[in-house]
């Protein structure tokens, strides 16, 4: 292998969930090293139109659903006519429920609520699964891509309840939600199916697990979290940039159906 391994110029890159903080960085991180990027979420958020005035000619947002296949169909279709077929594909939608959510979603597991759980499972683990059916399939056909699932220390262990005692001190019933771990564990298995399954067509699939990003949380849940991660710290938003670069790039181009793990050293506890 010759060249620059970290090269990802030229690459027609999808990333979902475009809107979100983290989707705003990844977008730019791609922008910066000369690839042509396609921003997928359901709502346009005003950091899209700061991209489009800087990048006007490799740059491209499109309205899109993730639980919708028809949604996708349409996206790709327009994303062929004007960049040509994808070749990276980040599946970075993903909901979960915030600090603030309704008491309901955050209370005990015996009474999460049934249509939480649905919608959550259906945003983050069957939004990924039609991305990769609608785009993954086409880069197979090209016999060219690389799949980056974008998963979470919580798909690996349990979350640690005992983050949330300074809630629970203060008489708020307050747990992390079941339906998030489960979806970012399933991302983990369909990582390493579709690894198999489009190994053939020179399509890499791999998962990014990251930990927490630092957004305005509240000082008492930055200090309980923190003290969990050796390194001491949340991440900030720009930290996992270079791992998808990586994943992206002929650097890890022997490296499929593969767990990335960038938490702090969360999970090495």
């Amino acid at each position: 292998m010759t060249g620059d391994f970290f090269s990802v110029r030229d690459e027609v890159v999808l990333i979902t969930g475009a809107s979100g903080q983290l989707g705003v960085s990844y977008q730019k991180a791609f922008l910066e090293r000369g690839a042509f990027v396609v921003g997928l979420d359901i709502v346009e958020s005003s950091e899209i139109n700061n991209l489009r005035g800087l990048y006007e000619e490799t740059y491209m947002y499109i309205t899109a659903d993730v639980t919708s296949r028809a949604s996708l169909q349409s996206a790709l279709n327009n994303v062929v006519s004007v960049f040509g077929r994808p070749t990276v594909l980040i599946n970075n939608a993903a909901i979960d429920s915030p600090p603030n959510a309704p008491a309901a979603e955050t209370g005990p597991f015996e009474t999460y609520p049934e249509e939480s759980w649905d919608k959550v499972l259906d945003v983050n683990l069957k939004g990924t699964f039609l991305a990769c059916q609608v785009f993954g399939s086409a880069m197979a056909a090209g016999s060219k891509g690389s799949v980056i699932n974008v998963a979470s220390i919580y798909g690996m262990v349990s979350p640690d309840q005992s983050i949330y005692d300074y809630r629970r001190v203060k008489g708020e019933a307050f747990y992390k939600p079941v339906a998030y771990s489960v979806s970012k564990s399933g991302i983990l298995n369909l990582t390493r199916y579709l690894a198999v399954y489009w190994a053939k067509h020179n399509v890499r699939v791999n998962t990014l697990t990251i930990a927490g990003v630092l957004n305005g949380q509240d000082e008492e849940f930055l200090e309980a979290y923190s003290s969990r991660i050796p390194i001491g710290r949340m991440a900030s938003s720009d930290q996992y940039d270079a791992s998808l670069i990586f994943l992206a790039s002929n650097a890890s181009a022997y490296m499929t159906g593969s767990n990335l793990i960038v938490d702090g050293g969360w999970t090495a506890i």
